[in-house]
């Protein structure tokens, strides 16, 4: 996994430097879902960057928390969507890549807009209801926070695609434990998640979200599951801030930007494998 693992540092590069380029944006989630991203886009997921909205086909991708829109847009440009370069118009007037996914803009890769919470697992439960109808035996996939599962409109979309047996349909929780007011067990407790999953009657299977060996693991996996009339939740365990030391773990990361100083502190710790934008 040492290509995919180069990857990822690149992108975990990118973020930093968009957000600090703007004084903008989320790193902490962004950073954290780096490894799930990278493999998704240049491992596991059958895409075409030559994009068409009706992704007939081809697998799918919703990115449900939007505000990590630097990993998303990181992972898009490096994988050929659009040039590396327009990564550094990251939150600028007039740019396509907007601080929260938008479809208005035009940008190749994004299928929903996906600036207010909860409404992703709505998305791609339909998507994946979509393909079964058209006979598309591709896959659905989709990122959803812990945080964000606040929202009620998640339950009603999990109980209904469980109910319409789903199972074509791979949903993955960032399971950070942290969410923008603190953590998620001060906020508002999940609790046990997979029981909740499973009470839903869902599939549920857990990952280390940060270990590039068990993310490809875990997606191969979780699609060994589809068809079986059940639709499969990941829950991903992953570090807020992960691969820089004084962003890892805490909330307060969540949707700030690195000063100066920072900025070179963080860079110092990842590599650059595909060149800087």
């Amino acid at each position: 996994m040492n290509n995919l693992t180069e990857i990822a540092s690149q992108v975990r590069r990118d973020i930093v430097r968009m957000v600090h380029a703007v004084q903008s944006g989320h790193p902490g989630g962004s950073l954290g879902c780096a490894d799930y991203l990278t493999a998704l886009y240049f491992k596991v997921m059958k895409h075409n960057p030559a994009f068409t909205m009706d992704g007939i086909g081809e697998d799918l991708f919703f990115l449900s928390n939007g505000h990590i829109s630097p990993v998303f847009y990181s992972c898009l440009a490096r994988s050929g969507y659009f040039p590396t370069s327009e990564l550094s118009t990251f939150r600028k007037i007039n740019s396509r890549l907007q601080g929260h996914p938008t479809t208005h803009e035009h940008l190749p890769g994004v299928r929903i807009a996906s600036g207010s919470l909860g409404q992703g697992m709505s998305v791609a439960v339909g998507a994946a209801l979509a393909k079964k109808l058209n006979n598309d035996n591709s896959i659905v996939y989709s990122l959803h926070g812990d945080g964000e599962l606040d929202e009620g409109q998640n339950w009603e979309a999990i109980m209904f695609a469980a109910h319409k047996k789903v199972d074509n349909l791979i949903a993955t929780i960032d399971w950070n434990g942290q969410q923008i007011d603190g953590p998620t067990k001060e906020v508002m407790s999940l609790d046990n998640l997979h029981a909740k999953f499973e009470a839903f009657n869902w599939q549920v299977m857990e990952m280390d979200g940060n270990d590039m060996d068990a993310v490809v693991a875990g997606l191969e996996k979780a699609k060994s599951m589809l068809g079986n009339g059940k639709p499969v939740v990941i829950l991903m365990k992953t570090i807020m801030g992960k691969g820089i030391d004084f962003m890892e773990g805490t909330h307060e990361w969540h949707g700030i930007a690195p000063n100066d100083d920072q900025l070179k502190k963080a860079l110092a710790q990842l590599t650059e494998t595909l060149g800087d934008y």
